[in-house]
């Protein structure tokens, strides 16, 4: 898993409130197992019309925002079935961090599983952050994950919280699979010492 310390970049506004995973990346997607690729259909109904081509005015579409890295979003995001193509989908399409005032548990879980960071702020300060995102390619935002701060356009600076432990994953690069490494060599000298003791269990 990629390392989440700084990241600066495009912010785009997504005023909705209960953005479903569904919405995110519609099911039709979900038949594969592959991480990559889903990135193109991240929010394949609002993105593209009957015939595949683009609806103009959906954010992800405008110039401005096709290189978005973080997504300013309403309440509630990523409610709807534990999917996690969902996150897939936004890390493929190149969105690190999604701020908003609540997510769905599930979401939230698997977006820190997955290199992404989630940032619960209260709905005025999620109001500013809208605002600035408004501003096209000028909606610049930088978010330190270390300091726990995110930097506006204009210097204004927001302090967000984060637990202790997903934010050492993050800025590790640790997936689960990474946390089981960790301990490498106490699970290699617990299976050298089982081999001696019961042999019995390995002849399998």
């Amino acid at each position: 898993m990629e390392k989440f310390v700084t990241l600066t970049g495009v912010a785009a506004p997504l005023p909705l409130i209960n953005v479903d995973t569904d919405m995110i990346i519609p099911k039709q997607f979900l038949k594969t197992i592959k991480r990559t690729g889903l990135g193109v259909n991240l929010f394949d109904e609002m993105r593209y019309d009957q015939d595949g081509s683009e609806k103009p005015d959906f954010v992800l579409n405008k110039p401005a925002y096709r290189d978005a890295k973080v997504l300013v979003a309403g309440d509630n995001f990523g409610c709807g079935s534990s999917r996690e193509h969902a996150p897939w989908a936004l890390l493929d399409f190149g969105i690190r961090c999604v701020i908003a005032p609540s997510f769905a548990d599930i979401f939230y879980n698997n977006c820190f599983k997955n290199g992404i960071l989630p940032i619960v702020l209260p709905q005025e300060e999620v109001d500013k952050l809208m605002d600035d995102a408004e501003r096209g390619a000028n909606a610049i935002l930088t978010v330190d994950l270390e300091s726990q701060t995110i930097t506006g356009p204009d210097g204004g600076c927001i302090a967000f919280e984060v637990d202790p432990f997903r934010k050492r994953c993050l800025m590790e690069g640790l997936d689960d699979i990474g946390l089981t490494l960790e301990k490498a060599d106490a699970i290699a000298e617990f299976e050298a010492r089982r081999a001696q003791t019961a042999p019995w269990l390995g002849a399998a």
